[in-house]
């Protein structure tokens, strides 16, 4: 017997009150949403155990990739985040008086800056980074691994045309 969920129902719902239509895309990107929010909990809760905002733990986790000395220059923080020069500005700024980063200046461009994360930083990132992993491992706890490499394949391919 197949097991339905509520997207099946909505679907089912639809195509009997419009059969002229094709509700195909609701089968997918309504189940990408409803599991969208669930992702979106579990990342505020693992960030919240690490008393990180969203926000911070995308500059952080930016400034962690890099390596060690952990450090990078605005713009490269812009280009990895997706926001405004002015809203980078302000988070660093923010970050800084939380002392999670300090602000250095390029020694290969003495007019130039470089966002540097201080070991508090790098500790409430690795803390959120596990909590994080551990979180997203329990929501795909149904997939078998080649399912869930499937699924990743997938949802590349979609989103190439987005990034």
């Amino acid at each position: 017997m197949p097991i339905h969920d509520e997207v099946d129902r909505i679907v089912e719902a639809w195509t009997r009150e419009r059969p002229d239509l094709d509700f195909a895309p609701l089968q997918v990107l309504s189940r990408v949403g409803r599991l969208s929010r669930h992702l979106d909990r579990a990342r505020r809760e693992s960030f919240s155990t690490s008393e990180l905002d969203s926000w911070e733990f995308d500059v952080l986790s930016a400034l962690r990739r890099a390596g060690a000395p952990y450090q990078l220059s605005p713009k490269a923080l812009l280009q990895q985040t997706l926001v405004s020069s002015g809203t980078m500005t302000n988070r660093i700024d923010r970050l800084v008086e939380r002392g999670l980063v300090h602000r250095h200046t390029d020694p290969d461009d003495g007019r130039g800056i470089l966002v540097v994360m201080t070991p508090k930083g790098r500790e409430r990132v690795d803390a959120a980074i596990s909590s994080l992993l551990s979180a997203e491992a329990e929501l795909l706890t149904r997939l078998a691994p080649a399912d869930r490499e499937r699924l990743a394949a997938l949802l590349r391919k979609l989103s190439l045309d987005f990034d």
